[in-house]
């Protein structure tokens, strides 16, 4: 070990603490940054495992309008153009009734598998009897997972599907052959397809029809085959679209996250930076010596990036570790928004993938050294002569300032350069937010020097001297206050902009839920996806609701995915009412000349965010798939929708029966009688239904309360990572003043020899350090409104399509800017109390 190096490992182990908090301050925004990206991965992964699984060695599937295909498609197929490797399939979801574990349930033919699905077949030493699979209501599911809930061969498991209860007897265990087999098949349950028809009321019908098609000519002239037997209402995709299209419809949620997730490793950045300003600043008399002996500027920057190299990878590898911890918590929470707004799905394990760990840890190592290469560089280029004076650098920072805030403007004016000139890009967006950020960080010296002098002389005037001393402090250690101050600004303004912005979102989503929701009771089944509800109501379930007494008119509502010449696309049915015009606001189109024709008309309306991410508008044409073959429907309206960020085609239900034989009903909303209690209605209409079907029955108020719960629970990920944030820029401030604290010893001594008291000595500390939170809260409020700003108008737009009512409560700037006070008090709690204790002989003892 050289001198340079023992010199350097010296230092470090000398001011535990302070590295201590560097430390945790990289690991915790390291962990954040994996914890997301795991949990992002680990839901990612579970889908595709998933979809590999039921699709197996799959390259095509036939498949229907509204999700059903004719059988005798099958037998067209396999007859008539003579396909041998084609497989029927039915799938869908039931939840086991005894340990609500929602399995994914596989319909399959067992004499057409074998080429498709082979861990379906019957292995050496299998006791699996093809003939009870199919001759019995009957399943196959994964022998770890019947062992995790305690289910064996012959057993009943009793499935919940869509409010009705089903039984089918396990008759055998699959034995995956290897982890990933094993963790492909943990949530699925294999049936013969007639027992699958059964479960699902799908009786002559199937979900889809797999192809196995070779590459090449003789692949194209199967194709062609295939195609020449199919019906109109029958098309052909490739086995990954429906991967493809789960990628498209949650990659603006996982982009949001993984781009709220850096802010936390930002932040750690300015404590970074801290950090190694300070150790270069403490160590000024030391380095002057080295440069004077003959230690060259080569040396002393390597010493410093070494460092930074040290404590990144100390920060990034405890980063890692926690990371993992808590993606094992956050992965839930995103599976449950992704069930809740998108689709089914079950995350049983953690996936770990080694690129997360790695691009963690260059995002860690990267990050420090980036952030200490400035500091690096002053511990270089100063002259020998001068490198001794502490105050040359002090004074050297309140002269750049005007500078900096000058370069803080360009970067941000870059920033809303990349926001005007960047369309539909969420990325880019992103990055114009970063510019906005970084420029607003490069003003906060200037701004602090401005703060400091109005607030001089008001302290003056209400503590004394003690409060002029402590807005002094403030600007004469600058060189870290400043920083310390700019990370907690941007923690507190990105609670500031997220908190408005959902605050904004809420209202909107509130406004429009008391429009939409107007009649008195509604009625669908259950369903394991809250906003995606395609579910079937029994046929009698409808008929004796509608005709019930008390009920003075009713209204129905069919969902079903049905595919469209832009892709796979969300249908809802209605039949209008005389309260639809009211339930529906326009962007775009008349409704005085919409409603009137409306049933009537081959025509649609489009949600808001179908129209922004199909790029479609009032007069153009959406080409559906229907039972009749693909047809353009004509767009009539533009409509505000808030219930998918997917989008949604709105037909009347009277055209939807003229182009799809789908007779399904999704919903039905009813209104009550003049007089007729609500509540006695609903408890009449259950049990009216009793025994028929398990169906949700709720009132207007209640149905909004749910809605607005989802909504909640959908944000709840958004609000621990803000919170992390802020727990980053915590530490910062905490480490920028127990370097204040180790710094001013002498400074403090020599008060403290003239006669200040340690109960001053505390009460200045505390005055300077509630200062700075004071500063870091203000500032944070404008930008705040800024991010916002940003938020609501283009990055929700550009990622959901959405338009939102911009609304800035002033609870949440109250509470930012008690926030940011409380916080940086908290953090001045310990240094002031280390300070107050020093004795003002050990600190003047080098004087």
């Amino acid at each position: 070990m050289t001198l340079l190096q023992r010199s350097s490992l010296r230092y470090l182990t000398r001011h535990p603490w302070l590295m201590g908090l560097s430390v945790l301050g990289v690991a915790l925004g390291v962990a954040v940054v994996v914890s997301i990206d795991l949990a992002n991965t680990s839901a990612a992964r579970a889908f595709e495992l998933s979809a590999e699984t039921v699709t197996g060695k799959a390259t095509h599937q036939i498949v229907g309008t509204a999700g059903s295909l004719d059988e005798a498609v099958y037998r067209r197929v396999r007859v008539e153009a003579g396909i041998r490797k084609a497989a029927p399939v039915v799938d869908g979801y039931a939840t086991l009734e005894r340990s609500e574990r929602t399995f994914q349930v596989l319909g399959v033919d067992p004499f057409a598998e074998p080429p498709f699905r082979p861990y379906l077949g019957a292995g050496p030493g299998s006791d699996l009897d093809l003939a009870t699979l199919i001759t019995r209501a009957t399943g196959l599911m994964a022998q770890p997972t019947a062992a995790q809930i305690g289910a064996s061969v012959g057993d009943t498991l009793r499935l919940g599907i869509e409010g009705t209860t089903k039984s089918v007897e396990l008759a055998a265990l699959l034995t995956p052959e290897d982890e990933r087999t094993r963790r492909a098949i943990a949530n699925l349950l294999v049936t013969d397809i007639s027992t699958a028809q059964a479960l699902f009321d799908m009786r002559g019908t199937l979900s889809r029809v797999d192809l196995i098609v070779p590459d090449g000519p003789a692949g194209e002239r199967m194709l062609d085959r295939i195609r020449s037997v199919l019906p109109e209402s029958a098309r052909i995709q490739r086995s990954a679209t429906r991967t493809q299209t789960v990628e498209q419809m949650t990659r603006a949620f996982n982009l949001n996250l993984t781009a709220l997730s850096l802010l936390a490793l930002v932040v750690g950045a300015f404590l970074i930076y801290n950090t190694m300003t300070f150790s270069v600043v403490q160590r000024r008399g030391l380095i002057g010596r080295l440069r004077a002996l003959g230690v060259t500027r080569r040396q002393v920057f390597g010493l410093v990036i070494g460092e930074a190299v040290l404590l990144g990878l100390v920060g990034t590898g405890l980063g890692l570790l926690l990371g993992i911890v808590l993606a094992t918590g956050l992965v839930q929470l995103i599976t449950q928004t992704i069930n809740d707004l998108y689709f089914v799905l079950t995350v049983r394990e953690l996936s770990i993938a080694p690129w997360t760990l790695i691009k963690g840890t260059l995002l860690g190592v990267g990050t420090t050294v980036a952030a200490a290469i400035a500091p690096a560089r002053e511990a270089t280029n100063a002259p020998v002569s001068t490198v001794l004076r502490r105050s040359t650098q002090e004074t050297n920072i309140q002269d750049l300032a005007p500078t900096l805030a000058g370069w803080g403007a360009a970067v941000a004016a870059v920033g809303v350069g990349l926001l005007v000139g960047t369309e539909q890009s969420i990325a880019w967006s992103y990055a114009a937010l970063l510019a906005i950020l970084v420029g607003a960080a490069l003003a906060t010296p200037l701004l602090v020097i401005g703060f400091s002098r109005v607030l001089r002389p008001l302290m003056d005037r209400t503590v004394g001297v003690l409060g002029r001393m402590a807005a002094r402090g403030v600007t004469t250690t600058l060189s870290r206050t400043g920083v310390a101050i700019a990370a907690l600004m941007i923690a507190i303004s990105a609670t500031v902009g997220v908190g408005v912005m959902i605050d904004s979102f809420r209202g909107t989503v509130v406004s429009w839920l008391t429009q939409s929701l107007q009649a008195d009771v509604y009625v669908q089944p259950p369903s394991l996806v809250f906003r995606r509800s395609t579910a079937t109501l029994d046929r009698e379930v409808v008929d004796r609701l509608r005709t019930m007494d008390g009920v003075a008119g009713a209204h129905s509502v069919r969902r079903v995915d049905v595919q469209a010449s832009v892709g796979p696309t969300e249908l809802v049915a209605i039949e209008p009412s005389p309260q639809t015009p009211d339930i529906y606001r326009f962007k775009r189109g008349d409704p005085d000349q919409v409603w009137p024709t409306f049933s009537e008309r081959e025509s649609v309306l489009i949600s808001e965010p179908y129209a922004y991410r199909h790029d479609l508008a009032v007069g153009d044409t959406v080409r559906l798939q229907t039972d009749r073959g693909m047809h353009a429907f004509p767009v009539e309206a533009v409509y505000y929708d808030y219930g998918s960020d997917v989008g949604v085609v709105l037909m009347s239900r009277s055209v939807y029966t003229e182009f799809y034989d789908d007779r399904g009903y999704s919903g039905l909303a009813l209104y009550a009688a003049d007089g007729v209690d609500v509540d006695a209605l609903m408890g009449r209409m259950r049990a009216e239904v009793a025994g028929l079907q398990e169906v949700v029955i709720r009132s207007n108020r209640a149905l909004r309360e749910t809605s607005l719960r989802v909504f909640d629970r959908t944000f709840t990920i958004t609000t621990v990572l803000r919170l992390l944030a802020v727990g980053v820029a915590f530490i910062g401030v905490l480490s920028a003043l127990m370097a204040l604290a180790l710094e001013r010893k002498r400074e403090l001594g020599v008060l403290r020899a003239t006669g200040m008291t340690p109960k001053q000595v505390g009460g200045y500390v505390t005055m300077q350090t509630g200062l700075m939170g004071l500063i870091a809260g203000v500032l944070s409020l404008p930008l705040g409104y800024v991010l916002a700003y940003v938020l609501v108008y283009v990055i929700n737009k550009r990622s959901f399509g959405w338009t939102l009512q911009l609304t800035v409560p002033s609870d949440v700037l109250i509470q930012a800017l008690l926030l940011a006070i409380g916080a940086a008090l908290l953090a001045g709690l310990y240094p002031a109390w280390t300070m107050a204790r020093s004795h003002p002989a050990l600190a003047l003892r080098d004087e």
